[in-house]
Protein backbone atom coordinates (compact mmCIF):
# COMPACT_ATOMS: atom_id res chain seq x y z
CA UNK A 1 0.00 0.00 0.00
CA UNK A 2 1.37 3.27 -0.98
CA UNK A 3 1.81 5.61 2.12
CA UNK A 4 4.67 8.39 1.34
CA UNK A 5 6.05 9.26 4.29
CA UNK A 6 4.69 6.43 6.47
CA UNK A 7 5.87 3.52 8.24
CA UNK A 8 3.34 1.18 7.10
CA UNK A 9 5.46 -0.50 4.30
CA UNK A 10 8.73 -0.89 6.59
CA UNK A 11 7.97 -1.09 10.16
CA UNK A 12 10.03 -4.73 11.71
CA UNK A 13 9.14 -6.46 14.52
CA UNK A 14 10.22 -6.81 18.43
CA UNK A 15 11.59 -10.18 18.29
CA UNK A 16 13.15 -10.25 14.69
CA UNK A 17 16.39 -8.62 13.02
CA UNK A 18 15.69 -5.34 11.34
CA UNK A 19 15.88 -5.35 7.30
CA UNK A 20 18.54 -2.91 6.40
CA UNK A 21 15.98 -0.69 4.47
CA UNK A 22 13.64 -0.83 7.23
CA UNK A 23 16.41 0.62 9.85
CA UNK A 24 17.14 3.38 7.34
CA UNK A 25 13.78 4.54 7.06
CA UNK A 26 13.14 5.05 10.90
CA UNK A 27 15.89 6.55 11.62
CA UNK A 28 13.35 9.39 10.92
CA UNK A 29 11.55 8.62 13.85
CA UNK A 30 12.52 9.44 16.83
CA UNK A 31 13.48 6.20 19.28
CA UNK A 32 10.48 6.79 21.63
CA UNK A 33 8.11 6.61 18.57
CA UNK A 34 10.06 3.44 17.11
CA UNK A 35 9.98 1.69 20.64
CA UNK A 36 6.20 2.43 21.19
CA UNK A 37 5.07 1.50 18.22
CA UNK A 38 7.10 -1.66 18.09
CA UNK A 39 5.56 -2.65 21.36
CA UNK A 40 2.09 -1.69 20.30
CA UNK A 41 2.30 -4.06 17.73
CA UNK A 42 4.10 -6.82 19.63
CA UNK A 43 0.95 -5.88 22.23
CA UNK A 44 -1.61 -6.65 19.08
CA UNK A 45 0.25 -9.47 17.81
CA UNK A 46 -0.23 -11.67 21.36
CA UNK A 47 -4.04 -10.47 21.59
CA UNK A 48 -3.09 -8.27 23.96
CA UNK A 49 -5.34 -5.13 22.28
CA UNK A 50 -5.78 -3.08 25.31
CA UNK A 51 -2.27 -2.36 25.67
CA UNK A 52 -1.88 -2.31 22.16
CA UNK A 53 -4.21 0.43 22.04
CA UNK A 54 -2.02 2.23 24.66
CA UNK A 55 1.40 2.64 23.00
CA UNK A 56 -0.25 3.28 19.65
CA UNK A 57 -2.05 6.59 21.31
CA UNK A 58 1.20 7.20 22.65
CA UNK A 59 2.52 7.28 19.14
CA UNK A 60 -0.57 9.98 18.02
CA UNK A 61 1.09 11.93 20.16
CA UNK A 62 4.23 12.25 19.16
CA UNK A 63 3.35 11.73 15.39
CA UNK A 64 -0.40 13.19 15.82
CA UNK A 65 -0.95 12.95 11.88
CA UNK A 66 0.41 9.89 10.89
CA UNK A 67 -2.15 7.98 9.14
CA UNK A 68 -0.45 4.58 9.85
CA UNK A 69 -0.94 5.41 13.52
CA UNK A 70 -4.81 5.78 13.31
CA UNK A 71 -5.08 2.88 10.84
CA UNK A 72 -3.76 0.86 13.65
CA UNK A 73 -5.61 2.05 16.44
CA UNK A 74 -8.71 1.64 14.36
CA UNK A 75 -7.28 -2.06 13.97
CA UNK A 76 -6.44 -2.43 17.77
CA UNK A 77 -10.22 -1.17 18.63
CA UNK A 78 -11.92 -3.25 16.18
CA UNK A 79 -9.97 -6.59 17.71
CA UNK A 80 -10.99 -5.38 20.72
CA UNK A 81 -14.69 -4.60 20.04
CA UNK A 82 -14.71 -1.26 20.63
CA UNK A 83 -15.90 -0.30 17.10
CA UNK A 84 -17.27 3.49 17.98
CA UNK A 85 -13.32 4.00 18.64
CA UNK A 86 -12.33 1.62 15.53
CA UNK A 87 -14.80 3.57 13.03
CA UNK A 88 -13.57 7.18 14.38
CA UNK A 89 -9.94 6.41 13.70
CA UNK A 90 -10.75 4.75 10.31
CA UNK A 91 -12.14 7.68 9.09
CA UNK A 92 -9.26 9.62 10.04
CA UNK A 93 -6.87 7.43 8.22
CA UNK A 94 -9.02 7.20 5.67
CA UNK A 95 -9.27 10.91 4.98
CA UNK A 96 -5.31 11.31 4.88
CA UNK A 97 -5.09 8.53 2.22
CA UNK A 98 -8.11 8.77 0.47
CA UNK A 99 -7.18 6.03 -2.27
CA UNK A 100 -5.69 3.45 -0.26
CA UNK A 101 -7.50 0.41 -0.37
CA UNK A 102 -6.56 -0.96 3.00
CA UNK A 103 -8.11 1.63 4.98
CA UNK A 104 -11.24 1.51 3.05
CA UNK A 105 -11.24 -2.21 3.67
CA UNK A 106 -10.97 -1.57 7.37
CA UNK A 107 -13.41 0.63 7.37
CA UNK A 108 -15.77 -1.11 5.76
CA UNK A 109 -14.67 -4.40 8.14
CA UNK A 110 -15.42 -1.80 11.39
CA UNK A 111 -18.95 -1.08 9.94
CA UNK A 112 -20.11 -4.40 8.97
CA UNK A 113 -19.16 -5.78 12.61
CA UNK A 114 -21.85 -3.10 13.60
CA UNK A 115 -23.85 -3.91 11.31
CA UNK A 116 -23.93 -0.57 9.60
CA UNK A 117 -24.15 0.54 6.17
CA UNK A 118 -21.74 2.85 4.31
CA UNK A 119 -24.35 5.23 4.23
CA UNK A 120 -24.01 6.01 7.41
CA UNK A 121 -20.14 7.76 6.95
CA UNK A 122 -20.37 9.17 3.25
CA UNK A 123 -20.93 12.65 4.67
CA UNK A 124 -17.65 11.82 6.68
CA UNK A 125 -15.39 10.49 3.95
CA UNK A 126 -14.66 11.46 -0.04
CA UNK A 127 -16.83 9.23 -1.33
CA UNK A 128 -17.36 10.96 -5.00
CA UNK A 129 -13.53 10.14 -5.14
CA UNK A 130 -13.32 7.12 -8.07
CA UNK A 131 -10.24 5.62 -6.30
CA UNK A 132 -12.26 4.84 -3.32
CA UNK A 133 -15.51 3.57 -4.89
CA UNK A 134 -13.50 1.43 -6.90
CA UNK A 135 -11.56 0.04 -3.88
CA UNK A 136 -15.43 -0.04 -1.70
CA UNK A 137 -16.45 -2.15 -4.82
CA UNK A 138 -13.89 -4.55 -4.61
CA UNK A 139 -13.75 -4.72 -0.55
CA UNK A 140 -17.50 -5.04 -1.05
CA UNK A 141 -17.23 -8.32 -3.12
CA UNK A 142 -14.65 -9.70 -1.10
CA UNK A 143 -17.31 -9.47 1.74
CA UNK A 144 -19.64 -11.21 -0.73
CA UNK A 145 -21.63 -8.01 -0.79
CA UNK A 146 -22.50 -8.54 -4.38
CA UNK A 147 -25.25 -6.24 -4.31
CA UNK A 148 -24.03 -3.47 -2.99
CA UNK A 149 -20.43 -3.73 -5.21
CA UNK A 150 -22.55 -3.60 -8.32
CA UNK A 151 -24.41 -1.00 -6.91
CA UNK A 152 -21.20 1.30 -6.24
CA UNK A 153 -20.13 0.00 -9.96
CA UNK A 154 -23.00 1.42 -11.49
CA UNK A 155 -21.73 4.96 -10.69
CA UNK A 156 -18.09 4.33 -11.74
CA UNK A 157 -17.16 5.10 -15.71
CA UNK A 158 -16.09 2.28 -17.62
CA UNK A 159 -12.76 0.22 -17.22
CA UNK A 160 -10.98 -3.32 -17.32
CA UNK A 161 -11.61 -4.54 -13.77
CA UNK A 162 -15.59 -3.00 -13.53
CA UNK A 163 -15.97 -5.39 -16.51
CA UNK A 164 -14.25 -8.13 -14.77
CA UNK A 165 -15.99 -7.04 -11.35
CA UNK A 166 -19.14 -6.72 -12.74
CA UNK A 167 -18.90 -10.46 -14.67
CA UNK A 168 -17.77 -11.99 -11.12
CA UNK A 169 -20.03 -10.73 -9.68
CA UNK A 170 -23.30 -11.29 -11.69
CA UNK A 171 -21.59 -15.50 -11.62
CA UNK A 172 -21.62 -15.21 -8.16
CA UNK A 173 -25.04 -14.36 -7.81
CA UNK A 174 -26.87 -16.63 -10.30
CA UNK A 175 -24.41 -19.77 -9.67
CA UNK A 176 -23.48 -18.71 -5.95
CA UNK A 177 -19.94 -19.00 -6.82
CA UNK A 178 -17.02 -17.21 -8.36
CA UNK A 179 -15.81 -17.77 -11.63
CA UNK A 180 -13.25 -20.53 -12.27
CA UNK A 181 -9.79 -19.29 -12.48
CA UNK A 182 -8.18 -20.09 -15.14
CA UNK A 183 -5.22 -22.43 -14.63
CA UNK A 184 -1.97 -21.93 -14.00
CA UNK A 185 -0.39 -23.72 -16.66
CA UNK A 186 -0.44 -21.24 -19.70
CA UNK A 187 1.08 -21.59 -23.41
CA UNK A 188 4.05 -19.28 -23.83
CA UNK A 189 1.92 -17.33 -26.55
CA UNK A 190 -0.53 -17.31 -24.30
CA UNK A 191 1.23 -15.72 -21.67
CA UNK A 192 2.96 -13.07 -23.73
CA UNK A 193 -0.89 -11.57 -24.45
CA UNK A 194 -2.04 -11.71 -21.09
CA UNK A 195 -0.66 -8.97 -18.84
CA UNK A 196 -1.89 -10.76 -15.87
CA UNK A 197 0.43 -14.26 -16.83
CA UNK A 198 3.03 -11.85 -17.77
CA UNK A 199 3.00 -9.99 -14.06
CA UNK A 200 3.00 -12.90 -12.34
CA UNK A 201 5.84 -15.04 -14.38
CA UNK A 202 7.85 -11.74 -13.60
CA UNK A 203 7.08 -12.31 -9.95
CA UNK A 204 7.61 -16.19 -9.91
CA UNK A 205 11.18 -15.38 -10.80
CA UNK A 206 11.96 -12.33 -7.98
CA UNK A 207 10.85 -15.37 -4.83
CA UNK A 208 12.83 -17.99 -7.03
CA UNK A 209 15.65 -15.14 -7.25
CA UNK A 210 14.68 -13.84 -3.50
CA UNK A 211 14.52 -10.46 -4.90
CA UNK A 212 12.31 -9.29 -2.44
CA UNK A 213 12.27 -5.46 -2.67
CA UNK A 214 11.64 -5.35 -6.29
CA UNK A 215 9.02 -7.98 -5.68
CA UNK A 216 7.67 -5.53 -3.27
CA UNK A 217 7.06 -3.19 -5.74
CA UNK A 218 6.32 -5.25 -8.64
CA UNK A 219 3.73 -6.91 -6.40
CA UNK A 220 1.93 -3.49 -5.04
CA UNK A 221 1.45 -2.41 -8.80
CA UNK A 222 0.22 -5.67 -10.06
CA UNK A 223 -2.03 -5.85 -7.16
CA UNK A 224 -3.60 -1.76 -7.67
CA UNK A 225 -4.11 -3.24 -11.36
CA UNK A 226 -5.72 -6.38 -10.70
CA UNK A 227 -7.09 -6.57 -7.03
CA UNK A 228 -9.40 -9.56 -7.99
CA UNK A 229 -6.11 -12.00 -8.40
CA UNK A 230 -4.76 -14.14 -5.04
CA UNK A 231 -1.55 -14.97 -6.82
CA UNK A 232 -0.69 -11.06 -6.31
CA UNK A 233 -1.68 -11.10 -2.91
CA UNK A 234 0.67 -13.97 -2.57
CA UNK A 235 3.95 -12.46 -4.07
CA UNK A 236 2.66 -9.16 -1.78
CA UNK A 237 2.25 -10.77 1.01
CA UNK A 238 5.53 -13.26 0.62
CA UNK A 239 7.13 -10.08 -0.37
CA UNK A 240 5.83 -7.74 3.37
CA UNK A 241 6.97 -10.92 5.24
CA UNK A 242 10.74 -10.65 3.62
CA UNK A 243 11.12 -7.00 4.11
CA UNK A 244 10.74 -6.26 7.76
CA UNK A 245 6.79 -5.86 7.29
CA UNK A 246 5.38 -8.97 8.93
CA UNK A 247 2.14 -8.01 10.22
CA UNK A 248 1.04 -5.81 7.06
CA UNK A 249 1.57 -9.53 4.85
CA UNK A 250 -0.06 -11.40 7.17
CA UNK A 251 -2.73 -9.26 6.74
CA UNK A 252 -2.40 -8.86 2.77
CA UNK A 253 -1.87 -13.03 2.39
CA UNK A 254 -5.42 -13.49 4.51
CA UNK A 255 -7.52 -11.50 2.26
CA UNK A 256 -5.79 -13.44 -0.79
CA UNK A 257 -7.58 -16.32 0.59
CA UNK A 258 -10.71 -14.96 0.15
CA UNK A 259 -10.34 -14.92 -3.85
CA UNK A 260 -9.04 -18.35 -3.91
CA UNK A 261 -11.43 -21.74 -5.39
CA UNK A 262 -9.32 -24.68 -6.25
CA UNK A 263 -5.55 -24.29 -6.45
CA UNK A 264 -4.62 -25.95 -3.92
CA UNK A 265 -0.90 -25.53 -4.79
CA UNK A 266 -1.51 -21.19 -3.80
CA UNK A 267 -3.83 -22.32 -1.00
CA UNK A 268 -0.87 -24.14 0.37
CA UNK A 269 1.72 -21.64 -0.25
CA UNK A 270 -0.29 -19.05 1.46
CA UNK A 271 -0.47 -21.01 4.44
CA UNK A 272 2.95 -21.72 4.57
CA UNK A 273 3.66 -17.36 4.20
CA UNK A 274 0.91 -17.09 6.86
CA UNK A 275 3.03 -19.64 9.43
CA UNK A 276 6.05 -17.40 8.85
CA UNK A 277 4.78 -14.21 9.15
CA UNK A 278 3.00 -15.42 12.64
CA UNK A 279 6.54 -16.81 13.51
CA UNK A 280 8.20 -13.36 12.87
CA UNK A 281 5.89 -11.67 15.50
CA UNK A 282 6.04 -14.13 18.07
CA UNK A 283 2.70 -15.94 17.96
CA UNK A 284 3.95 -19.47 17.76
CA UNK A 285 0.37 -20.88 18.03
CA UNK A 286 -1.32 -19.48 14.85
CA UNK A 287 1.94 -20.03 13.34
CA UNK A 288 1.45 -23.80 13.84
CA UNK A 289 -2.24 -23.50 12.78
CA UNK A 290 -1.35 -22.63 9.89
CA UNK A 291 1.30 -25.08 9.24
CA UNK A 292 -1.00 -27.79 10.14
CA UNK A 293 -3.21 -26.74 7.50
CA UNK A 294 -0.53 -27.36 4.77
CA UNK A 295 -0.02 -30.88 5.87
CA UNK A 296 -3.74 -31.66 6.78
CA UNK A 297 -4.99 -30.02 3.65
CA UNK A 298 -8.23 -28.48 5.67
Amino acid sequence: MVLGASIMMHYSTYAQEEQESAEVYLEEYTDEFQENFFEALKQKGIQNYDRAVDFFLKCKQLEPNNSVVDYELAKAYMLDKKYVQAQDYAIEALLSEPTDYWYLDNLLTILDKQGSPIENVKQQIPYGNNKLKQNMAVSFFKMKKYEEASKVLDDLESSPLKSDLNRKINDSLQKGKQEQIAPIAQKEEEILDDPVAQLKAQMEKLIVAADFKELLNVSKGALDSYPLQPYFYFAYGTALNNTGNPNKGIEVLESGLDYLLDDENLKNNIYKQLSEGYSKIGNTQKANEFLNKINTGL
